[in-house]
């Protein structure tokens, strides 16, 4: 017997939440998937979902939705920022062959003596460079260099500096413009490299420094980018003393040649992924009328989108459904849907503002790399479910729904999921171990396909 299953489209907002409501479900299964993960649904639909829907009972239980991001992203994967989000490496007309002071003051300007010992900014390396010297300004009253003024740059979330420049009266440097410059070991920062370039002051007086607004940034046609806390933030964990500009660097462009040629072919690759992304439209649309098993929620689908997904698609639940339970996976995992039931019963799992998973507590807030997360100010997320999937209650659906609008999300479901849930404190129960062995006792497990890419995963680990 079909399920009776409702799915909606791209183009039509009102398609996306239609004004009525299906049959009632025990639970509402969400399983989030990218849209080219065409492989990965048909063997869902080859497995558990099959065994779903043929059973006499769990069929009328049960609804399963795949949940897919309505738009792909119209970056080509070779011109975004980074793979995970929808950024255009916004690189035009670099500065080739020739050193690039990162920091300048226009003519009628000078650096003003401040109170601050210890200034620093950070930056985010969008191609591969190279740093040849560190510098610091100099106060144009004073004969010669006066100062002891130590410059290092650091790799983001790293306590050692990578190099060290340390100026003195005797050993000062080359004045270059209004800056004193020190040669340093030279090392290729690659593309994404963060780091933080801190000036401290050895003498009792404060630095020469200026407002990063007040200095104009050098960027060599878009290969570096300065990270600004923004007016009224809290700083960056990383960043020591206040944030400013109190000299800065020089640096010259790598592979300059392969930047060039990858420029020249951006339009010819733009034309064919326009292309690509026509015929996955087309794919996908086959797919959803075949299967009725799609939700397209109204975002772009990316790994950074993935918060916004689960949002848009408890909001469908909210408006389309009646449930009791909603279980969000993951379309590279196997649930036991008869284990999944057997616990709810053992666990009593039938009241309001429950939350079931296997939880991290004090989980460092990874500051670079795929995990990378500026946006929330802690040290240590609050808790939240990980792996292969979680169970929570049609009331906390409802409420995340509802406040969809104000909610924000932050680098990934998993973490944003324990900081939304941080405000109104749903009781907690936590996978034990006995219900994660595989395969017996299993209740969501990754299957053999599983993506290394997943926070805390292990091919064959459940939930």
């Amino acid at each position: 017997m079909t399920i009776p299953i409702y799915c909606c489209l791209f183009l039509d907002q009102s398609a996306l939440f239609p004004p009525w409501k299906s049959s009632h479900y025990d639970v509402v299964v969400g399983v989030l998937s990218a849209r080219n993960n065409h492989e990965l649904r048909n063997v869902i639909r080859g497995t558990w979902l099959k065994h779903l829907l043929q059973h006499p009972a769990l069929s009328q239980r049960v609804l399963v939705k795949f949940i897919i991001g309505a738009h792909g992203c119209e970056v080509p994967v070779e011109d975004r920022e980074d793979p995970y989000s929808c950024k255009l490496l916004n690189i035009t007309n670099p500065v080739l062959s020739q050193e690039i002071e990162a920091f300048s003051l226009s003519e009628d300007t000078s650096p003003g003596l401040s109170e601050d010992r210890v200034v620093s900014v950070s930056f985010r390396v969008l191609y591969p460079i190279v740093i040849t010297s560190l510098g610091v300004f100099y106060d144009a009253s004073d004969v010669g260099f006066q100062r002891n003024i130590t410059v290092k740059l650091y790799q983001a979330e790293q306590e050692e500096a990578l190099f060290v420049a340390r100026f003195s009266p005797p050993s000062c440097g080359v004045q270059v413009n209004k800056l004193w410059y020190k040669p340093v070991e030279q090392f290729i920062l690659p593309e994404s490299f963060e780091g933080t370039i801190v000036w401290e002051s050895q003498d009792l007086q404060g630095l020469v420094s200026r407002n990063l607004h007040k200095v104009t940034v050098n960027d060599g046609g878009g290969v570096l980018r300065v990270i600004t806390a923004g007016e009224g933030a809290l700083p960056h964990e990383f960043m020591e003393g206040v944030e400013g500009v109190a000299g800065g660097f020089i640096y010259t462009i790598q592979e300059g040649d392969a930047l060039l040629k990858n420029l020249h072919s951006r339009p010819r690759r733009l034309i064919d992924h326009i292309s690509s992304l026509q015929e996955e439209d087309a794919l996908l649309k086959e797919e959803s009328s075949l299967y009725d098993d799609i939700v397209f929620v109204d975002v772009v689908d990316t790994y950074r989108n993935v918060p916004a997904k689960l949002l848009n698609f408890y909001k469908w639940t909210v408006e389309t459904t009646s449930f009791d339970l909603l279980l969000k996976t993951d379309d590279d995992c196997y649930i036991d849907l008869e284990a999944v039931f057997n616990r709810i019963a053992l666990k009593k799992l039938d009241g309001p503002n429950f939350w079931w998973g296997n939880f991290r507590l004090n989980w460092a807030v990874d500051r670079t790399g795929k995990w990378q997360e500026l946006e929330y100010p802690g040290p240590a997320y609050p808790a939240f479910a990980c792996g292969s999937g979680y169970m929570i209650s049609s009331d906390i659906v409802r409420w995340l729904a509802s406040n969809s609008g104000r909610l924000k999300t932050y680098q990934g479901e998993d973490v944003s999921m324990g900081i939304w849930m941080a405000a109104i404190g749903p009781k907690r129960y936590q996978v034990s171990t006995s219900e994660r062995v595989w395969p017996q006792g299993s209740v969501v497990s990754r299957t053999a396909v599983s993506r290394s890419s997943h926070r805390g995963s292990v091919v064959n680990e459940s939930d």
